[in-house]
């Protein structure tokens, strides 16, 4: 198995490489294309974990059809052989891991959904019985459920840094008060339908992030949706508060680095053959347990 890494589309202008899409502009559309890069602590490694991009693309359909009734979505096709003449010659690196999108007037804020505590939010938690501003009830153990789902936002790190959990004033601020008003109750309603989903899967949907767009036809939902890189789903059956969960996304990779005690600064690391083994199948699983069925490959 081989890890695409960089894509290379010819004349197809590249508007930029994030730490797994590369983005290119498409005859006033835009194409998202899923590589297999895999990040850590805001690094991208030095390998990947083959089929990755794959699978986060088609576990964003999956969302994007589930949704539709809900939100609309930004997606035009995805289906390779549906793309503009020119990409044609370039479907081997297309297939399965791209989407044409619409253009969109982004958000400047993350807009994050928690349901239950982990990561920045225990932290935050723990230093002041807070996140991003809202009190939670006393004696919450990592990985408890909340009582209800909170809506908190952050701010979009445009240079790989750690983005910023702010205030949902502060959003409101960068955004205007509608439209804060409305992102908040599309991302708690999004929420709450695919936490119910989930856990029909026997999964928990802890927490995820969506970013949102502006276009002529109103609000859209943008970028991935719902994947094990943009949310954090743990296994129903080992839910245990009080420390990590098991989850369905890069904890392999997060426990090699610390294991080998790398300093979590460029240049990043390369992984064993079973680190990528084993990364790769639990993202493998995450698709088949959230939509019930093989991943085509």
């Amino acid at each position: 198995m081989t890890a695409l890494l960089r894509t290379n589309l010819g004349d197809t202008p590249l508007l930029g490489r994030g730490k797994v899409r590369d983005l290119y502009a498409v005859d006033g559309a835009l194409l998202l294309v899923a590589t297999d890069r895999i990040s850590a602590f805001d690094h991208v490694l030095g390998s990947g974990i083959p089929d990755k991009g794959k699978v986060l693309t088609q576990i964003s359909l999956f969302w994007f059809d589930l949704l539709k009734d809900v939100v609309r979505n930004h997606v035009i096709t995805a289906d390779a052989g549906e793309f503009p003449a020119e990409l044609r010659r370039y479907r081997d690196q297309l297939e399965g891991r791209s989407m044409l999108v619409k253009r969109a007037e982004m958000f400047p804020v993350e807009c994050v959904a928690r349901g239950y505590l982990a990561g920045s939010g225990w932290k935050e938690y723990r230093a002041s019985g807070k996140v991003c501003g809202i009190g939670l009830g006393p004696d919450l153990k990592d990985g408890s459920r909340l009582p209800e789902a909170i809506f908190t936002p952050a701010t979009k790190s445009q240079d790989g840094a750690h983005d910023e959990n702010i205030s949902f004033r502060a959003m409101e601020e960068l955004v205007g008060t509608d439209e804060a008003a409305e992102l908040r109750r599309l991302t708690l309603e999004i929420y709450r339908m695919a936490a119910a989903h989930a856990e029909s899967c026997g999964l928990i949907l802890a927490d995820t992030k969506f970013e949102f767009g502006r276009t002529a036809e109103g609000i859209m939902l943008a970028d991935e949706v719902l994947t094990p890189d943009s949310s954090r789903f743990w296994d129903g059956k080992a839910w245990k508060p009080g420390g990590a969960q098991p989850s369905f996304d890069k904890q392999f990779v997060r426990d090699y680095l610390e294991e080998i005690g790398w300093n979590k600064q460029a240049p990043a690391p390369a992984l064993p053959e079973e680190v990528v083994e084993r990364t790769r199948a639990k993202y493998l699983e995450a698709f088949r347990r959230l939509t019930g069925r093989e991943m085509a490959l």
